[in-house]
């Protein structure tokens, strides 16, 4: 079995809270409420910021040129292409771009993000790899059982689009093999890359619910 298979594996229960959650059933039907939504959209532009900065920081960890290049294109495609989507969503929503700078982050957005630049800075390739990969997989796997659930098309079907797209197939397809070729090349880091994928599932299924209750800080 491949070692990407074990971790989805080892997180199989969060997998299933996460396609669970009422937030993307609801916004596989179109019924979710649009404050929620407009939550998603501020924070996860925040998060794609620093999501962006691991793949770069990433790529000066690889030790290949094909893998930095693919590494550093990872980065500028999420602040060009994914980003221009939350810029889409944004404009819908009444949200100019100086608004979308200025939000603040959630508690679990912050905390979210702040393990994955930790990682990206003090962690090997193969941990960073496996801690990005359940941002990628996750959303992959959530949007497919979105676009089964949703029935016609509605407001959110341009999320459900994207993330299901085959532009992002082929991302995700090879976030999972970058996860197993480092789990095959350093087999005596798959413990702690096993513990950081565990730990950015977690943060993915707190991120659905961090939307749906619009999370904020209590002071």
């Amino acid at each position: 079995m491949a070692f990407s298979d074990r971790l989805l594996d080892a997180g199989a229960d969060v997998w299933e809270a996460q396609k669970e959650h009422p937030f993307v059933v609801e916004l596989a039907d179109g019924t979710l409420d649009r404050e929620a939504f407009r939550h998603w959209v501020k924070q996860d532009y925040r998060y794609l910021l620093d999501y962006a900065r691991v793949f770069a920081l990433a790529g000066a960890k690889a030790d290949d040129e094909a893998t930095t290049r693919r590494l550093a294109a990872t980065a500028h495609a999420t602040l060009d292409d994914e980003m221009d989507l939350h810029r889409s969503f944004a404009s819908e929503y009444g949200l100019s771009a100086a608004e979308l700078e200025a939000v603040e982050k959630a508690p679990t957005c912050a905390a979210y993000t702040d393990f994955l630049v930790r990682t990206a800075h003090e962690g090997s390739i193969a941990e960073i790899s496996a801690a990005v990969y359940p941002c990628g997989q996750g959303y992959l796997d959530v949007a497919d059982h979105m676009a089964a659930l949703a029935t016609e098309e509605h407001r959110y079907t341009p999320f459900i689009e994207k993330y299901t797209s085959d532009a992002f197939r082929e991302t995700v397809a090879w976030m999972r093999d970058l996860v197993d070729r480092y789990a095959e090349e350093r087999p005596g880091e798959r413990d702690a890359m096993r513990a950081a994928f565990l730990r950015s599932a977690r943060l993915e299924h707190a991120f659905w619910e961090m939307a749906y209750s619009r999370e904020r800080w209590p002071v």
